[in-house]
Formats: C-alpha cells, sequence, structure tokens
C-alpha cells in the first residue's frame, strides 16, 4: 500500500487560506452583481475599476487578491483585468464544482 505523503503544515495552512479567499472573492463578487465566470474566463475578469469599487465597500478584497496572487492562484491577464490562473480555477472548481469553474 502506497500511502500518500503528508503536506507540510505550511502547506496546508496556505491552502485552507486559499480556498477561504476565494469562498470571499464569490461572495463579494455575488454581492457586487457578478459571476464567478467574470473571474474564471482568461478573457474577462474585474477590471481596475471594479476592483476599486470592491475596496471602497470595506471589504476583505484587497488581502484575498494578495492571497491569490501569492499562492499564483489569481493574476491580471494582458488585457489588465483580475482573473483566476489555472490553478484558481481548479480550486474554484473543487469548491462549488463544474458550473463554477467550466475553464478549470
Amino acid at each position: 500500500m502506497n500511502a500518500e505523503p503528508s503536506r507540510p503544515p505550511s502547506e496546508v495552512a496556505a491552502h485552507i487560506q486559499l480556498r477561504r479567499c476565494l469562498l470571499t472573492v464569490a461572495n463579494l463578487l455575488a454581492e457586487g452583481g457578478h459571476v464567478l465566470e467574470t473571474i474564471t474566463l482568461p478573457r474577462c475578469g474585474l477590471a481596475k475599476r471594479e476592483m476599486k469599487a470592491l475596496e471602497a465597500r470595506g471589504t476583505e478584497w484587497s488581502v484575498c487578491r494578495k492571497t491569490l496572487e501569492a499562492s499564483a492562484a489569481g493574476g491580471i491577464n494582458p488585457e489588465g483585468r483580475f482573473v483566476l490562473t489555472a490553478l484558481g480555477r481548479e480550486v474554484l472548481f473543487d469548491l462549488f464544482g463544474q458550473g463554477a469553474a467550466d475553464c478549470a
């Protein structure tokens, strides 16, 4: 029997934090009238003005954005919009199912 090697505690904590941020971002998007596909489709994304609106509402957007970028789960696409990377879409898929991240 092959036992799966356990992850270091720091990696587990980072994964949990990433999942929490994705849940928070999903909630923030819904409250702002967006759908998850706004950030899951590589050519869509949140424009700078939309990100500023999230920040202005006093939300956790800034912290979550930094977490997503630091974990390589999110970033700015060539059009200058914030989107999830393949890693971010994969974790989002794990959280919400295929409909949430059709591009995963």
